[in-house]
């Protein structure tokens, strides 16, 4: 059990018997009444995000998540296989668990897989991934960085807006926290 009060952004603890992953939380010590803790959680089984607000001397239940470095190989149909990269076993993970990942994800990528017990809750991507830009408007001859932006299709079916500069054929790393362009990838 741990106190409200030692909350951290990631950490993932059990509540009315789910699985719920911080997404961030602010104390509040109002003028007049107790001290209480607001939160945003995200239920690692349906995605789904709450509000919550726990008194500041509630404790709650903080859940043993243990993550797992595994490659993705392939896509069978709508499952999406996985091979651990210390025993080469494989493990198949239907499209619908992962479907906010799957614009990110390309054949031989390293990623983690987070398991609470032997239940496995997702994946956990790398901050960044570098993808091929496959459709866009083609750049204009004095467009710079700083104009403005246009949609460009990755490899993987992603839209991302992009700087007119962009052509494509041109490899770009993407944010994966919430799909925005970086920069050029250095080839």
């Amino acid at each position: 059990m741990i106190s409200v009060n030692d909350f951290k952004n990631g950490l993932t603890i059990e509540v009315d018997g789910d699985l719920w992953r911080i997404v961030e939380f602010q104390h509040v010590k109002p003028g007049k009444g107790s001290a209480f803790v607001r939160s945003t959680l995200k239920n690692l089984r349906t995605g789904a995000v709450q509000e919550k607000t726990f008194r500041s001397t509630e404790k709650v239940e903080k859940a043993q998540i243990d993550s797992k470095n595994m490659q993705y190989l392939y896509a069978d149909g709508d499952n999406y296989v996985f091979m651990d990269t210390d025993t080469y076993d494989q493990l198949t993970l239907p499209g619908d668990e992962i479907r906010d990942q799957l614009n990110y994800l390309k054949e031989n990528m390293n990623v983690k897989i987070i398991m609470h017990g032997n239940e496995t809750l997702g994946i956990e991507l790398p901050k960044t991934v570098d993808l091929v830009v496959k459709e866009t408007e083609p750049g204009i001859r004095g467009n710079t960085s700083s104009g403005g932006s246009k949609p460009a299709t990755m490899e993987t079916g992603l839209v991302v807006q992009v700087p007119f500069f962009i052509n494509v054929d041109d490899v770009l790393t993407i944010n994966t926290d919430d799909g925005t362009y970086i920069s050029r990838a250095n080839k």
